[in-house]
């Protein structure tokens, strides 16, 4: 009995050891600046909630926290600079859209999927269906009236390979032919839309409000499945369900992930620090003033919502007849 008390004795010892230094690193991070690494360029409205969530934590955390835009190669860039960094205090802040549909883009991922660690859910973004303001088109029927009497003659970009299999698929589902233009930067797209260079664009609202607001660009619908608070966009712009193509229906889920080795108790603070900063008021305001609507999760809901969208893409995927690399 008493053997047996005495290993009892150094197991917990042991694991004594064992958490202590995961909890003393929970409790000291950050030690130095901490940098948010973001696929998308300044004025999306991911860059914008970054530079909100990157403020308020600066001031909680006693470190910088700055935010550095590597849009361009659809998110690998970013996504290589965040991996590559293999430090806890390089974090990816990211929408989900951005890599789920890479399995299905690319013959090889570059990266491997388990490195993008989540942290926490963050918030939905606002998607819209923009047009250029001198199109002869009021809604998504319009539109696809258009495309349909001019096959391959017009234009359209999308932030993110989710939504370009979104629209892909349905304009093959349909027998409809619209030409695909990418960009690196989702921004010049706008300027190309409002110019009438592409004749439909698919992304974040933040993005297109000053646009929209300047009369270059008007919306048609947003992908999102409910209308959000306060009707961005204006109170006669529908759902794309509303206006008949369920098929089109996105919502943008953004959140922040971590390296896949990260202690779990710091994944716990940080979640929870985005937690209390994402129910502050103000930040609410504010983001959703930017194009976004707040749902701050936690690592297991948005691991979860991930999937979710990675299942989702993976039925646009077949009707393309694309199959996932290996």
């Amino acid at each position: 009995m008493h053997d047996v008390k005495r290993w009892i004795g150094l197991v917990a010892v042991l694991l004594c050891w064992l958490v202590l230094p995961m909890a003393s690193q929970a409790q000291t991070w950050p030690q130095r600046t901490v940098r948010f690494i973001l696929p998308l360029g300044p004025g999306s409205g991911v860059d914008i909630g970054a530079r909100l969530f990157a403020d308020r934590l600066t001031a909680k955390w006693g470190q910088p926290v700055v935010v550095e835009n590597r849009p361009g190669g659809d998110a690998i860039l970013a996504i290589n600079a965040f991996i590559s960094a293999a430090d806890d205090h390089t974090l990816l802040f990211a929408p989900t859209s951005s890599f789920t549909a890479h399995a299905f883009l690319h013959d090889k991922v570059p990266y491997d999927p388990r490195d993008l660690s989540p942290i926490a859910r963050v918030s939905n973004t606002i998607v819209v269906v923009a047009v250029p303001a001198s199109l002869e088109v009021k809604t998504v029927k319009d539109l696809m009236a258009q495309v349909q009497a001019q096959p391959g003659k017009l234009n359209f970009n999308t932030a993110t390979g989710v939504t370009d299999f979104i629209f892909d698929g349905y304009f093959k589902k349909s027998g409809l032919a619209m030409t695909r233009v990418p960009y690196r930067d989702t921004v010049q797209a706008l300027t190309d839309l409002g110019e009438n260079r592409i004749q439909m664009w698919s992304g974040a609202l933040a993005i297109a409000r000053p646009h929209v607001q300047a009369g270059r660009v008007k919306l048609i619908a947003i992908t999102n499945g409910q209308r959000p608070p306060g009707g961005p966009g204006g109170p006669d712009v529908p759902t794309v369900t509303e206006a008949g193509y369920p098929e089109l229906t996105f919502d943008g889920l953004v959140g922040l992930f971590g390296p896949r080795d990260m202690a779990p108790e710091l994944r716990e603070r940080l979640a929870a620090d985005i937690r209390a900063a994402a129910s502050d008021p103000e930040i609410v305001a504010r983001l959703t003033a930017t194009g976004q609507v707040v749902s701050p999760g936690s690592a297991t809901e948005f691991a979860a919502s991930i999937e979710a969208q990675r299942a989702a893409v993976a039925r646009f995927a077949a009707t393309l007849g694309a199959k996932p690399s290996q």
